[in-house]
């Protein structure tokens, strides 16, 4: 791979699995020094930090557990990925959980936490990590949104409101440093395969008496007119693009990867 990122340093959080690792291994790959951040079995940890540090050439890539719901930890985290890396030249704000409910039971704290996590956690970060990007003379900012960042569906009321105020921050803060040499983006992908959600296959099989390819073409991605998953390092490759050379036009933007979804 070509070393594009070579000499930066970037930040992802939720990167202990799922799309944020595969962002992760994509941009140690291609040359960045990366720090991880998230929660897992300590085993799982451990193989992400050693993954990742395979991929940079070193041993585990350093490792923040700050909760993404705690402005104070997030602070900490962007000081300390400074302190160890030299600098965070790149800042993916991939954290995220969901919680399927009617919105008269959504229980409150769930929602807030989701609201925290997957919305509040990116203004943090970004305010944390912006003034040093426009000290050195250079930042990208990704945001994983979703396709509900864009669309919305029933029962995920937190999860949507969410994502759309992702977008929305995406396009404020690209305004503010539209004249720096910084960018702001958002990726918005639709079902993605990881094991959490290939786990919601064989349930939506056993409620309709279906196969689990009907299950999954016919229930889980009926909004997906590709009718199959988008893969996370799909999601990783657009990531890749947006923090690598030829990329600083690209300000603002809310980029679907979602196989058609919110082309409807």
């Amino acid at each position: 791979m070509t070393k594009t990122l070579q000499g930066r340093v970037a930040l992802v959080t939720g990167s202990t699995s799922g799309i944020g690792l595969a962002i992760a291994l994509g941009f140690a790959r291609a040359g960045a020094k990366v720090m991880l951040n998230g929660f897992g079995k300590p085993e799982e940890i451990a193989a992400a930090r050693q993954a990742v540090g395979e991929a940079m050439g070193s041993g585990e890539a350093p490792y923040s557990p700050a909760d993404m719901a705690k402005p104070e930890e997030i602070r900490a985290m962007v000081t300390a990925c400074e302190a160890e890396l030299g600098a965070c030249d790149i800042l993916v704000n991939n954290a995220g959980i969901q919680f399927v409910s009617p919105v008269e039971e959504f229980p409150e704290d769930r929602f807030d936490r989701i609201v925290a996590i997957n919305f509040v956690s990116n203004f943090h970060a970004i305010k944390a990590a912006l003034p040093g990007m426009k000290a050195r003379g250079f930042g990208r900012i990704v945001n994983v949104a979703s396709a509900h960042g864009l669309v919305a569906s029933p029962y995920k009321t937190a999860y949507v409101a969410a994502k759309h105020a992702v977008v929305g921050l995406t396009k404020s803060v690209a305004l503010e440093i539209a004249r720096s040499p910084v960018t702001c983006n958002a990726i918005c992908p639709g079902f993605v395969r990881t094991p959490l959600a290939e786990a919601q296959v064989k349930p939506l099989a056993d409620k309709h008496g279906v196969s689990e390819e009907a299950a999954l073409t016919d229930y889980l991605l009926d909004r997906q007119p590709t009718k199959r998953w988008v893969e996370v390092e799909e999601v990783a490759e657009m990531a890749l693009y947006l923090c690598g050379p030829n990329s600083g036009s690209v300000n603002g933007t809310a980029l679907s990867i979602d196989g058609g979804w919110t082309a409807q």
